[in-house]
């Protein structure tokens, strides 16, 4: 029986590994969207993005493509450079539409941003970002 007890924990391990907990990787990406932010990395945050993607930056809004989205987020990281960003709050039904908030600041002023997430086959994809001034904050 001792001998078993070894090789039994051996083959959990692989069947784990093999098998991974099904919500690691959308943790992962959500991990990776907040520390885009944190970049200012308007290229990665669109690998993100849905093919349509409304955006509203301090009240100019509209639906943008995934390039036209990239490319506004883009001047907006230009204007504000990021100095921090932290995810504050979470919600959202699991394997459906997901939202965060979170504060980003950059030198000179605090956003409050707020990202709207759905999720098919485990991928996320940002289908709508707000980013307003802390005094404007939802």
């Amino acid at each position: 029986m001792n001998k078993l007890l070894p090789a039994f924990f051996y083959l959990v391990m692989v069947v784990f590994s093999v098998f991974p907990e099904k919500e690691a990787p959308v943790i992962l990406q959500i991990e990776n969207i907040s520390n885009f932010f944190s970049a200012g990395s308007s290229k990665d945050l669109a690998r993100f993005f849905d093919n349509g993607v409304e955006l509203n930056i301090n009240g100019d809004q509209g639906e943008f493509s995934k390039i036209q989205a990239e490319l506004v987020l883009r001047d907006f990281f230009k204007k504000h450079p990021p100095k921090d960003f932290q995810i504050i709050h979470k919600g959202g039904v699991e394997n459906q539409i997901q939202y965060f908030i979170g504060n980003y600041t950059s030198p000179n002023s605090q956003f409050r941003i707020l990202i709207k997430i759905k999720s098919s086959l485990d991928v996320l994809r940002i289908f709508s970002l707000e980013i307003l001034s802390s005094d404007s904050a939802f």
